[in-house]
């Protein structure tokens, strides 16, 4: 299996789509997200391929309520098929995007928290520097670790809160993978650049026996 990274987060709209891109950048990588929900104004591919030199790959469910997948699929009388959703078989690194937080429903049965627990491969958990986000990122590391799925670290998205940031790492035992900052600007550059400024690449890039990265 190529090296793959699992990108999620503690809420919807928190900013894991542009870290996405920046890593999918940075590692000249392919993206793809499984389930869109809602593309009124471009799909999360869409920005990422505005955004990036690399590789996207085609939704396997591309709803257009924005909604929860199992919501959004209801609404066009479909049941999302989780046996559908697998990994691709590709050479070069691979990042998947989740939707919404790691705990919305893709149907009456299944969570995406699920899947990523069946795709064995290493989890990057987007979280706000905001108030609230202690509690909400420290939920998910819990249940992710609970569902057997290894989280590589945080990647936290806004302005810098040392003291928030070093207790959700803390208490949660968590590795802290760095900080993408708020841009003005959305282009190649920029997001690169602050890639390149808060985050540290060695450490998506050593690899561990199950393809992932090394923790």
């Amino acid at each position: 299996m190529s090296q793959t990274f699992i990108i999620t987060g503690t809420d919807t709209g928190i900013g894991k789509t542009i870290f996405a891109a920046a890593l999918t950048q940075a590692l000249n990588a392919t993206y793809w997200k499984p389930v869109q929900c809602g593309f009124e104004g471009g799909t999360d591919s869409d920005t990422v391929r505005r955004l990036t030199n690399c590789n996207v790959l085609k939704e396997t469910y591309r709803l257009s309520l924005p909604a929860s997948p199992h919501l959004a699929a209801s609404d066009e009388n479909i049941t999302i098929a989780t046996e559908k959703i697998i990994l691709p078989a590709i050479s070069e690194p691979l990042v998947v995007e989740g939707a919404g937080g790691i705990m919305v429903p893709l149907n009456r049965e299944t969570l995406f928290l699920d899947v990523f627990a069946t795709w064995k491969a290493p989890v990057i958990l987007c979280a706000r520097t905001t108030l609230g986000t202690i509690n909400h990122t420290l939920l998910s590391v819990k249940a992710l670790r609970d569902a057997g799925c290894e989280v590589l670290g945080v990647a936290f998205i806004g302005e810098s809160n040392e003291p928030v940031e070093e207790t959700i790492c803390d208490f949660g035992a968590v590795p802290r993978l760095g900080r993408l900052a708020h841009l003005g600007e959305l282009t190649t550059e920029t997001v690169s650049a602050a890639f390149n400024e808060g985050f540290d690449l060695n450490l998506f890039t050593q690899t561990s026996p199950n393809g992932g990265a090394a923790t």
